[in-house]
């Protein structure tokens, strides 16, 4: 096999084509947590933002707004929080994954309960003619 050789201009012209598809794609830049909002907030490259409730992810229930405050990019696919040992990958953020199988399966079996409270809540919501209609 022939040894691949790459000139000067060479690398400094895919060096350049690659910074400048870097600038424009969907890397992470920043991450943060905004306070008032009570989320955390991943920029990307491209200007495009992530926004994701921050008590709703395993581990940060309990967290503290400073603790959650000190959420670091790892690499450019997670979120890291040292104090906590809690770390997130973005794509499963985006995919709706915020934490083990197990607390997924329980959120959604308690979006699921009927509760007296719900049911009641059910039955007035009805008597006032239930969901809007859709139009179109």
């Amino acid at each position: 096999m022939d040894d691949f050789v790459l000139d000067e201009n060479s690398y400094a012209e895919v060096t350049q084509r690659g910074e400048a598809e870097r600038r424009f794609s969907q890397l992470p830049t920043e991450v943060k947590f905004d306070r008032s909002s009570g989320r955390i907030i991943v920029e990307f490259a491209n200007g495009s933002a992530f926004m994701v409730p921050a008590r709703l992810l395993q581990g940060l229930q309990h967290a503290s707004d400073d603790e959650i405050n000190e959420v670091e990019l790892l690499g450019e696919t997670g979120l890291h929080w040292e104090k906590l040992d809690v770390d997130f990958t973005i794509a499963g953020l985006m995919h709706g994954i915020f934490g083990t199988a197990k607390l997924m399966q329980a959120a959604r079996r308690g979006g699921q309960s009927r509760s007296a409270a719900k049911i009641a809540a059910s039955r007035k919501n009805g008597a006032r003619g239930g969901r809007p209609k859709k139009i179109g």
